[in-house]
């Protein structure tokens, strides 16, 4: 096995990196340290997220950096903010017995001053974001004609979020004599080109195969209905009580509308996404790092730089349209030597796309039933009781003054009794709400034709609901559709078929919202009247016009 001291480095890095816990180089860091210190060739290094790609190019480069003379020499590009935050926090380590090196990280969403104050007192490594750089360039903040080494760090995710131009114009401000170091998950054709444009002499150094992901995930696949997938992400979540991940979605709007549900169904969940302001960001993504958000919803935009090494999970509420931005997501999890898994919540047309991953990342995905009601309540009961078996008990806890009064307002109910109440207290809430869950699977036969125990009127579970308002009052279907999406503003609630009769209605909606229907629809008016709702009896196989009898809610 080889040690970091066989790679070259000084003492006073491995000494820094000793006391940093660092043991063996990663299989990136074995290929690319002994290259950057010992050669001139512009470098493309090929490597999944977490796999130690700071350590890459910050052990190597840190030595050879001369502190005597105050401007930059090493420019690093990143696309985020966070990275930028965290690759600099990593060289500062790397950094630590080099007392007069001086390390700046300059990015947006902060006051521009005060990084422009820090460049001039002398820095000699630069780690910013293009967009950020480019302003301190055009204000002349920044020179950047001695530049030894450029380094773009997850290159690929740079030019996905557009930063082609700018990372261009940052380049054109360097010497061409420089060492260009770009660092990738993917290979990209924008990356091929850019490579071809920029650099010479280029040592290409891949760790694993090219767009195939971290090979410590675990694929798998779920099949539902398109109006199910939030069903079926609560129930996900909710069958794997440990879960700590991020959920994935197309939109800043679904992503703001899947964190608001998942909140509202009292899911320790959040997002971040564009409309947030820096200060709201980084409040969420501490909470999130802390591991006091269990679910962090975002998109792929929004999540670029996230760094968290635990991740048990990534989900994909919708799968991306490029394949490689999935290996991007995937590899989010799985890290550090740990195992992952990467979920994806599809429909039955999309099946092709998940063939598609398989043949180019040559990754098998397990296709996983969404679990009914009872599988989730036995899973969450278990993890409840694991919980209070290891427990710590403190003899200096608050807790034990109050035992006496306990023991006294227990001692009525025998063990078997007592057990009883104590899962009915705790777990009655789940029981009631996976009662008669339906099944959200969609099943097909070997000749591609859908079966099951749900066909296409029976997807949704409907409730049948009685309204106070009729053809009288000059109501139409369209009138009950309006007011329900209107009062159910973020929820997208299932619509059955409406009957209109002389006096009053009947609408069938989703049964999940049955209760918040009642009460949101119970506040409005319609055609100038009140309008007030019960659930009916269900509709009779043979009856009679008009021989409807309620049944009280």
């Amino acid at each position: 096995m080889q040690t970091f001291k066989e790679t070259g480095l000084p003492e006073e890095i491995l000494k820094a990196i000793g006391e940093l816990g660092y043991e063996t180089p990663t299989p990136i860091q074995g290929k690319t340290i002994p290259e950057i210190l010992n050669h001139g060739n512009d470098i493309i290094a090929l490597a999944q997220t977490g796999t130690g790609k700071t350590g890459a190019f910050g052990l190597p480069v840190i030595p050879q950096v001369v502190t005597a003379e105050k401007r930059v020499q090493a420019l690093i590009l990143c696309p985020t903010r966070e990275l930028c935050l965290q690759i600099t926090k990593d060289l500062q380590g790397y950094a630590k017995y080099y007392k007069d090196l001086y390390i700046t990280p300059v990015y947006g969403g902060t006051e521009i001053r005060t990084q422009i104050r820090a460049l001039k007192k002398g820095s000699h490594i630069v780690v910013g974001t293009p967009g950020r750089m480019n302003d301190l360039i055009n204000r002349k903040a920044i020179e950047l004609g001695d530049v030894r080494w450029l380094i773009l760090d997850e290159a690929d995710e740079m030019l996905n979020m557009g930063f082609k131009d700018d990372l261009e114009s940052i380049m054109a401000q360097t010497p061409e004599w420089r060492q260009t170091l770009l660092f990738s998950a993917t290979m990209p054709p924008d990356i091929a080109r850019m490579s071809k444009k920029y650099m010479s002499d280029v040592v290409e150094i891949s760790v694993g195969t090219k767009n195939s992901g971290a090979s410590n995930v675990e694929h798998q696949y779920y099949m539902v209905q398109a109006h199910d997938r939030y069903r079926a992400l609560k129930r996900i979540v909710d069958v794997t009580p440990n879960v700590y991940g991020i959920v994935f979605c197309r939109t800043r709007q679904e992503t703001k509308d899947i964190a608001d549900k998942l909140m509202a169904d009292g899911y320790n969940a959040d997002a971040i996404h564009g409309d947030l302001s820096q200060a709201q960001r980084d409040m969420v993504m501490q909470r999130f790092r802390t591991k006091h958000l269990q679910v962090l919803v975002a998109t792929d935009v929004a999540a670029r730089g996230i760094d968290v090494n635990d991740l048990t999970h990534v989900i994909n509420y919708n799968l991306p349209d490029d394949i490689e931005v999935y290996i991007h997501r995937s590899g989010r999890t799985g890290r550090a030597g740990k195992s992952g898994v990467s979920v994806s919540i599809i429909h039955s047309r999309e099946s092709h796309r998940i063939k598609a991953i398989e043949k180019i990342a040559k990754k098998t995905f397990e296709r996983k039933m969404v679990p009914k009601g009872d599988e989730i309540c036995e899973k969450q009961l278990f993890h409840f009781l694991d919980r209070v078996g290891v427990t710590e008990l403190d003899e200096a806890s608050p807790v034990n003054s109050l035992l006496p009064a306990v023991y006294e307002k227990l001692a009525a109910m025998d063990k078997e009794q007592l057990i009883k109440q104590f899962v009915a207290a705790e777990f009655n809430r789940f029981m009631e709400y996976y009662k008669d869950a339906p099944d959200l699977n969609i099943y097909k036969d070997d000749k591609g034709g859908r079966r099951g125990e749900r066909n296409r009127r029976g997807d949704v579970p409907f409730s049948r609901l009685f309204i106070n308002l009729g053809k009288t009052d000059q109501l139409t279907s369209g009138d009950i559709i309006g007011l329900i999406n209107s009062k159910m503003k973020g929820v997208t609630v299932k619509i059955g078929k409406i009957d209109l009769l002389r006096n009053f209605s009947f609408v069938e909606v989703d049964k999940e919202y049955e209760q918040e229907v009642i009460t949101k629809l119970g506040t409005a008016k319609l055609k100038g009247k009140k309008v007030s709702l019960e659930v009916a009896s269900p509709k009779p196989a043979n009856r009679n016009k008009g021989n409807y009898r309620k049944k009280r809610y």
